[in-house]
């Protein structure tokens, strides 16, 4: 657990260090090896090319066990921090996300605000924000400098907001 907290830590300073940071999206072990000999600093696992590699649907169709073992084979296949999509939690509490993705060795998340499970619907803004400060609070009550990348598709739902760009920046600022 101490290497997954260092590989957090790791993470969290690529983030904040103001460099450029590019994390390749990988989906199996061959991919992350690839990625991680080429050189990059960091990874993601893509939930949607994760669930074509094994048979299943992107929009949170496919078990989240099933993706959790992905997850942890890559990080168990190479060196340097790894991030995974959750989409927007398979339905966990962000305290259970937090734990099963740290423990598949995941030291970060991007976790999106459409609820595909639900029948794609749009997380109201607080109720996202509140979604990732809870992902925050188990991270933060481990002692894990867990990335969270909060993701909103509010730009692209222009059927659901009058000012989709106005609705991307509020849910922002809350983030």
């Amino acid at each position: 657990m101490s290497d997954f907290k260092e590989r957090a830590r790791t993470l969290a300073n690529q983030h904040e260090s103001g460099d450029l940071l590019v994390m390749p999206t990988v989906w199996d072990t061959f991919s992350s090896a690839l990625a991680a000999d080429a050189g990059f600093a960091s990874l993601t696992i893509g939930g949607h090319p994760v669930a074509d590699s094994i048979g299943s649907a992107d929009g949170e169709k496919m078990d989240f066990a099933d993706y959790l073992a992905v997850v942890q084979r890559i990080t168990s296949a190479v060196d340097v921090p790894v991030s995974a999509d959750v989409e927007s939690g398979y339905g966990l509490s962000p305290q259970e996300l937090f734990e099963r993705v740290f423990a598949a060795g995941a030291v970060g998340v991007n976790i999106e605000d459409v609820v595909h499970r639900e029948g794609k619907r749009v997380r109201a803004r607080q109720e996202h924000a509140d979604y990732i400060h809870g992902v925050r609070a188990a991270a933060d009550a481990a002692g894990v400098d867990f990335v969270i990348n909060g993701r909103t598709d509010a730009v692209k739902l222009t059927e659901h907001f009058a000012d989709p760009l106005a609705e991307a920046i509020e849910r922002i600022k809350l983030a």
